[in-house]
């Protein structure tokens, strides 16, 4: 049986990206899970690589850009435009049948704004490229799942987007993908937005008017849905392993939960797109870029996960362990 191909970017070259792509690479268990290609500039990686014990990589360089320099911990527009172009063309790989996956290393939202750039970071890159109708962002680590309603939503628009049809479509999605890798019957828990589930309405109704009629709908449709719980206990029943994944509300209600459970080996997994991406799930650490002391785990467990999905593989397995 044929390796799992999977498209890997190198990131942001100003961060830690090729430091952990390349440290990842080293790894035995990586480098026999998949057949790696990097997306990346040669003379940025090749350091690292070497450094790793990783020197036979095969890198990729669709934008030829031999004067590039290096600056670490620096926001740079030349570095945010080679960055976003390097995930357009894992994508392209991906659509096109050159790749079964993607795993992306981090990309600065700064970088790319210095670049002219509106898309804010993977996940609106990868849902344009790809024509999906619906894309989401799931976290996973230590057997707990969170998908999130919302990611790069200011908190005020966050709370605002929590409406009975997209708290709807994302428990359908998540029932979907779950099936897909799986699940035979995913048990999904819906995270409350306020303290206390609202506390019957008296510290905010959304839990009434929004979220629970999604769970109601979502159930009269065949999927196992719950809550909403409140979200101060619903990770530690999850984790316990009375639920599968919980549907959080927005951007810090899931990633605190996943990063307090297991920071180092957390992976981000997008949902609804054609073809399998995972992601660190770390920024580009500018206050240590360039030090040599960058933690790979995220990094080698997103290649992992997405080679074992590539595979056919269940997400019941694990992910990031």
């Amino acid at each position: 049986m044929s390796l799992p191909r999977l498209v890997v970017t190198m990131g942001d070259p100003n961060g830690i990206g090729p430091e952990v792509v390349a440290k990842a690479l080293a790894r035995a268990d990586v480098r026999a899970a998949a057949e790696v290609r990097v997306v990346g500039l040669r003379h940025v990686l090749a350091p690292w690589l070497e450094a790793a014990g990783a020197g036979g990589a095969d890198v990729v360089e669709p934008v030829a850009a031999p004067g590039f320099r290096v600056r670490h911990g620096e926001v740079d527009a030349e570095a945010g435009r080679l960055a976003h172009r390097w995930v357009e063309f894992a994508a392209a790989a991906c659509l096109a049948g050159e790749a079964d996956g993607m795993v992306t290393a981090p990309v600065n939202k700064a970088a790319f704004a210095a670049a002219g750039i509106r898309e804010t970071g993977h996940q609106e890159v990868l849902q344009r490229v790809s024509g999906a109708e619906h894309v989401a962002t799931m976290l996973v680590t230590g057997g707990l799942r969170c998908m999130h309603l919302s990611t790069h939503k200011p908190l005020r628009e966050a709370c605002a987007y929590v409406t009975r049809a997209n708290v709807l479509r994302a428990i359908a999605l998540t029932d979907r993908e779950f099936r897909r890798w799986g699940f035979a019957q995913p048990r999904i828990a819906v995270a409350a937005l306020n303290p206390h589930a609202g506390e019957g309405g008296l510290i905010g109704r959304e839990e009434i008017e929004e979220i629970g009629p999604a769970v109601e709908d979502a159930r009269a449709q065949g999927v196992d849905a719950r809550g909403p719980f409140p979200a101060d206990s619903v990770f530690n029943r999850a984790i316990a392993g009375e639920f599968d994944v919980v549907v959080v509300m927005y951007h810090d209600q899931g990633h605190i939960a996943i990063k307090v459970h297991g920071f180092e080996r957390s992976v981000s997994v997008n949902l609804g797109l054609p073809f399998v991406r995972t992601s660190v799930d770390h920024g580009t650490a500018y206050d240590i870029a360039g030090r040599g002391g960058a933690n790979a785990e995220s990094m080698a467990e997103a290649i992992l996960l997405a080679a074992r999905l590539c595979s056919g593989g269940s997400l019941a397995g694990g992910g990031a362990r």
